[in-house]
């Protein structure tokens, strides 16, 4: 690799239900990188420039990639995360280093007394917004799920219109069930607006606007 022709990657295949990513490049390497070690290594400004190491990222998983020209991924993550823009240089590096970054990583929580399976109080992270999720009716079985206690960032999830938006991506391909056309929303045994907005600790209840569960969307 030299820096006026670094590999460019050849194959990217996200393999969501084992949370890695995996790249060919075109020199031969191969890399199979988990979403953890992408997410506690994001460029973003608010993740690379803090002191402290990200935390609570163990089961974090990858809900879209979108190109940024012939030069890079936009990697968004199921914690809300979406600002870190990874181009091919930093994808191939921390695919090369990926032991050598990863043992860094323990080193730093070790040194402020963390632990990579909690989120850590304090640390540059972005206020959480802590609600209970009740689904009802055919979405129960859709979605595998009655009820859910799930914890969002404050600064993203702000309303109604928000938190639907944000549970659609979280459902990857089941998303559609929620879209705003197809629900209503109580908040506190209340039925709510869009623009309501939301605050920690909350009860909201979706529910389906129809008996029957509508058309999956052509892809």
């Amino acid at each position: 690799m030299t820096k006026d022709n670094p590999p460019q990657p050849e194959e990217i295949k996200l393999h969501q239900k084992s949370r890695l990513l995996a790249i060919r490049f075109s020199d031969g390497q191969s890399f199979r990188l988990p979403c953890e070690y992408l997410r506690v290594h994001s460029p973003a400004a608010e993740v690379a420039a803090s002191d402290v190491p990200e935390t609570g990222k163990e089961d974090v998983n990858i809900v879209s990639l979108e190109p940024q020209g012939s030069y890079a991924l936009r990697i968004e993550f199921d914690d809300g995360h979406g600002t870190g823009i990874y181009s091919w240089e930093r994808l191939y590096d921390l695919g090369k280093h990926q032991e050598e970054y990863w043992q860094a990583y323990l080193d730093r929580l070790k040194a402020h007394g963390m632990d990579r399976r909690e989120v850590a109080e304090n640390a540059g992270e972005p206020e959480t917004l802590s609600l209970t999720i009740m689904y009802f009716n055919y979405l129960v079985n859709k979605l595998g799920i009655q009820q859910e206690k799930i914890s969002l960032p404050a600064s993203r999830v702000k309303t109604v219109q928000d938190l639907l938006k944000t549970l659609a991506i979280r459902k990857l391909e089941r998303g559609y069930l929620l879209a705003e056309d197809n629900v209503r929303v109580t908040v506190n045994r209340q039925f709510a607006e869009p623009f309501t907005v939301l605050e920690n600790g909350d009860e909201v209840g979706i529910v389906p606007n129809s008996p029957n569960p509508p058309a999956q969307p052509k892809t």
